[in-house]
Formats: structure tokens, sequence, C-alpha cells
């Protein structure tokens, strides 16, 4: 898979065009696996953080990853149980300040369950 088709670019770079690509790239069954319970998706969350900080992102890049990937959720996929209903719904309230505050909080909740 070339480097064009990921996220985060070989020298840390962000390619915040390529997270919808990426996660379309994902199958149904994948996604149910990750979305399935709350416990799933910060499990998947946290290995996709602890691999950004193994590469040498700070937590303001895992946040505007974070909230990339959260614009894309909440565009493109149903809330599967009453956690992510939770987020969604303050997402959707949330102005761009507010969602990128809660994507941080998304990454340091992750990081505090290692």
């Amino acid at each position: 898979m070339s480097e064009e088709s990921h996220i985060v670019k070989k020298d840390g770079e962000i390619a915040t065009g390529q997270v919808e690509t990426t996660l379309n790239r994902l199958s149904d069954d994948q996604k149910d696996d990750i979305l399935s319970n709350f416990e799933s998706f910060k499990s998947y969350l946290g290995k996709r953080i602890q691999l950004g900080e193994s590469i040498g992102l700070g937590e303001e890049k895992l946040a505007k990853i974070a909230q990339k990937v959260a614009d894309y959720l909440a565009a493109h996929e149903e809330p599967r149980n009453r956690e992510e209903k939770l987020l969604y719904e303050l997402w959707k309230v949330g102005d761009e300040d507010q969602r990128h505050k809660l994507a941080h909080l998304l990454v340091r909740m992750v990081q505090a369950d290692k």
C-alpha cells in the first residue's frame, strides 16, 4: 500500500484528506466489530493513538486526526450504542472549537486506559 493511502505520512505529516478514503476501506464487518460496543471502539482508538505516539505524534496532531475521524463517523455512521449516541449528540451541537476539545478528551480517555 502506497504512502498516499495513509493518513499519517512517514515524516509525521497528517493527510487529513485521507481520513474518508482510509475509513471507506474498512469492510462493513470491520466497522461492526469496531463500533458494535463502546469498549471495542475505545480499544481500536487506543491502538491507533498508540501507533501515532510511537511515530512521534503529539496530542495536538492526534486530536486533529481524531476530529476528522469523528466528523466522518457523525456524517456516515449511525451510533450503535448509547455512548456513541451521546458522543454523536455532543458532536452535533458543538462548534468547531468544542469539537476539537472533545477530540482531545477522546485521545486522553484512551491514553488513560493504557
